[in-house]
Parts: C-alpha cells; structure tokens; sequence
C-alpha cells in the first residue's frame, strides 16, 4: 500500500556543513522528509542515498525569494526557494531525481502553510469552476518494489516489445530537467510554428545505449525511428517503474456531481496562499 509523505519531528542535530547559509538556515527548525525513492537510486557516499531530507521552515525571507521578479523572470524561483529550504549538508538540487523534487516540493508547502491548499478548477464534464480544499497530506508515495533494482545505480535495461532492441535508461534528474528545457526553447527559437519535439528529447536525455551501444548518434537516431508502438511501451514502463509521489487527489464537482482522479493544480497560489 502506499503511504503519505512523512514527516518527523524537528531536528536537534548540529550541521556539520562548512557554508555559511547553511549554517544560517540550521538556527531555523527544520524536518526530516522521506524520498519516494528511498535513496535507492544515488551512489553510495551521496547524502540522499540515506533516502531522506531535511528541510528548514519557510520564513519571510524565503516568500521574498518567492516575490522576486528577477527570478520570476528567469525561471528559476522555485529552485531558488528550494535551496533555500534544504539544510541537509553536501545536497545539490541538480541531483534530485524529478519524483523526490516533487516530494520536496509538497513538504515544504506543508511546512509553509500547513496541509490544507485551497485551489480553483473547472469540472472536466461541466466546465463550471469549483472551489477545491485539497489535502495535501493525503498526497501519497506511489508503491514501488526496490528489491528489483540493484542499489546505487541509476541505470536500467528495457526491451522493447515490437523491435526487440535493448536499451539502458536512467530516471531523469532536475538537471536533466534543466537542460531538456534550454534545448527545447532553442529548437523553438529556430524553428517557429513548428510543433514542440518534447517527447522525443525527453527520450534522448533517459536513454543512455541501444544494443550496447552508447554514442549520443546512435541513441538519437534510434529515438528519431523508433515505433510508435515501442514509445508508447517504453513510456508507460517508465511511469510504472519511477519512484514519485501520486499528484492525483479525488475530484467531485460541486455542480453535475462528476468523480474523477485529478492532477494537483499547480497555480501562482501554491506557495503564496491568498488566505
């Protein structure tokens, strides 16, 4: 079964990091958050491969950082914040797998402002708007068997169904992330008025050999032809085997009564509540 994101009792411990706002952020309480991945997936020696977190109560400093326009702009106020947050010794934020930001992510807006999240949206059937009270610890960790996979390697084998080629993948990371996105708006800046090749580089970035083969033409290449039948395998191989926090809560609209799954509204308000 799964179960709700925990998180313990504040920290007594002193910090041992060098840094000075770390050693600023460790007069502030803080609390220790689980992974989803349970530190599974990072080498040995990593301070997440202890499979938790700690994280310092958000304070007004932080919500500055949340206001500032200057990184409003540059698209990074939300990491920003989360550096902010992070007291654990030696973590860097390119590191985290995507399911374990997400995890820090909800935490620390509970931390912030508690574990209710008032939120608006429009009914799927109806499209009239609902006002939403979402519990967010409630928000579970997806169950996931680690007996399966070997301990500090991020690193996996698929076949795929249809052409039978043998590829290795990893589970993205925020840098990843970061980088997917820098190329996704360069290929947009040449190449105006022309769909988005999200999925595809997305895929180039997970898959690391085919067939053993490891060079970045070949992986390419290979993404660039590969069978819809086996994108669409592969694909729901990696939502089925990534360590992440369940973003879906249980939906009921107010007006024609239709029940749903739905995916946590992400909007400005998350980390800057109106109440």
């Amino acid at each position: 079964m799964s179960e709700t994101i925990p998180i313990t009792k504040p920290s007594t411990q002193k910090s041992s990091f060098s840094q000075p706002d770390a050693v600023e952020r460790k007069k502030f309480p803080s609390e220790f958050i689980d992974l989803p991945s349970e530190g599974h997936f990072y080498p040995e020696g990593s301070p997440l491969a202890t499979g938790r977190i700690e994280l310092k109560y958000m304070t007004a400093k932080e919500e500055d950082i949340l206001t500032s326009q200057n990184l409003i702009k540059k698209g990074v106020v939300l990491d920003e914040l989360l550096k902010a947050l992070i007291v654990t010794p030696g973590v860097v934020l390119d590191d985290l797998l995507i399911g374990d930001k997400n995890a820090i992510f909800i935490a620390s807006r509970r931390l912030a402002y508690g574990d209710k999240y008032p939120a608006k949206m429009s009914c799927p059937k109806c499209e009239k708007e609902n006002a939403a009270d979402i519990d967010l610890n409630q928000l579970a960790a997806k169950p996931f068997d680690f007996s399966s996979y070997r301990k500090g390697e991020n690193s996996f084998t698929y076949v795929m169904p249809y052409s039978k080629k043998t590829i290795t993948y990893k589970l993205p990371t925020h840098k990843d992330e970061q980088n997917i996105d820098a190329e996704l708006k360069g290929l947009a800046k040449v190449s105006k008025g022309v769909s988005s090749p999200e999925m595809t580089t997305r895929l180039k970035y997970m898959i690391l050999s085919v067939d053993g083969e490891d060079s970045r033409g070949v992986v390419k290449e290979f993404v660039d032809t590969m069978p819809a039948r086996d994108s669409v395998a592969f694909r729901k191989h990696m939502r089925d085997n990534t360590p992440d926090i369940d973003m879906n809560f249980n939906f009921k609209c107010a007006h024609c009564e239709h029940e749903e799954r739905m995916g946590l509204p992400m909007g400005a308000d998350f980390f800057w509540p109106s109440s």
